[in-house]
């Protein structure tokens, strides 16, 4: 029998997730255009978006094979900071949003499981597994996939970090996709100073989020010239995105500012770990991230 919708719902929001929604565990025909992305090149270096795994983001039963219901949640990480900051807003805080979303859903499975009086086996995905994520939070009626392939939600934006809980039961009800409210807005497009966004893409080799946080090389330098002081990431698309004008502020304390524009100097190893330690910028390594100040200092007005 499947199991009350709203029962799954309300544990998400009561644990603090701002967005949730809910869609069957199938496989999903954007698994198409992921595979031309990635065959065209579009993914760089970033192995695990081109490995096996990228077939695997075919059926999300490859990666829990007892999966009928997939519960995507959205959790808020606008948080008030510089004009122009160095580091992408979703690394400013104390904590990896991997553990926060994660250690999250694991709470609300023990909540349905109470509420449902049963044990079961679940699977916690968050930016981890190889799954559809922005794909299937569509289906669940979390928002639309914008021009700058974030996911977008209609009254609160884009500022979202994403999870899942695949589920092995039904659910009553189903979430359906929004409408896509992007019209003729050109705006993340017109903004990218490496025109990476073309034709609802982006294109790796030009994203300055992949060459100051995934790659393991130095960019061209006509690249690195538009970089600015970008030293991890880069919000521009979403900061110029008019649904981004009211987004609502993260209550969420562990996403606060706290490393929004650190110094234009190189750290050490250890430094490094310091400052960084279970922050997501951890994941450039010190050497990444002194390359990329190395860049910023380049590019600072003479």
């Amino acid at each position: 029998m499947p199991v009350d919708a709203q029962i799954l719902l309300d544990a998400a929001f009561a644990e603090g997730f701002e967005l949730a929604g809910l869609t069957p565990a199938l496989p999903h025909l954007d698994h198409a255009r992921h595979i031309s992305w990635v065959n065209r090149g579009l993914a760089a270096d970033m192995g695990y978006l081109t490995d096996h795994r990228a077939q695997v983001r075919q059926d999300p039963r490859l990666i829990f094979p007892e999966a009928q219901t997939i519960l995507c949640v959205g959790k808020l990480y606008n948080t008030p900071g510089p004009v122009d900051p160095a580091i992408s807003r979703y690394a400013w805080g104390t904590r990896d949003y991997h553990d926060v979303l994660g250690e999250g859903l694991h709470r609300v499975a023990s909540v349905i499981k109470s509420k449902l009086n049963q044990d079961f086996p679940y699977r916690v995905a968050v930016d981890t597994a190889p799954l559809l994520e922005r794909s299937y939070a569509r289906e669940a009626g979390l928002g639309w996939i914008g021009k700058n392939t974030c996911l977008i939600n209609e009254p609160q934006g884009s500022w979202f970090f994403l999870g899942e809980l695949l589920l092995p039961f039904e659910a009553t009800v189903y979430g359906s996709p929004p409408p896509d409210r992007c019209g003729t807005c050109t705006s993340c497009i017109d903004a990218c100073p490496t025109k990476a966004i073309v034709n609802g893409e982006v294109d790796s080799n030009l994203c300055i989020s992949y060459w100051t946080i995934e790659a393991k090389t130095e960019a061209p330098d006509e690249i690195k010239q538009a970089f600015g002081h970008h030293l991890f990431g880069c919000d521009i698309c979403q900061d110029v995105c008019p649904w981004n004008r009211r987004a609502p502020e993260s209550i969420e304390a562990s996403f606060r500012q706290v490393n929004a524009n650190p110094p234009l100097e190189e750290l050490t190893e250890e430094q490094f770990k310091q400052r960084f330690r279970k922050t997501p910028v951890a994941r450039t390594k010190a050497s990444g991230y002194n390359r990329n100040i190395r860049v910023a200092l380049e590019n600072r007005p003479k």
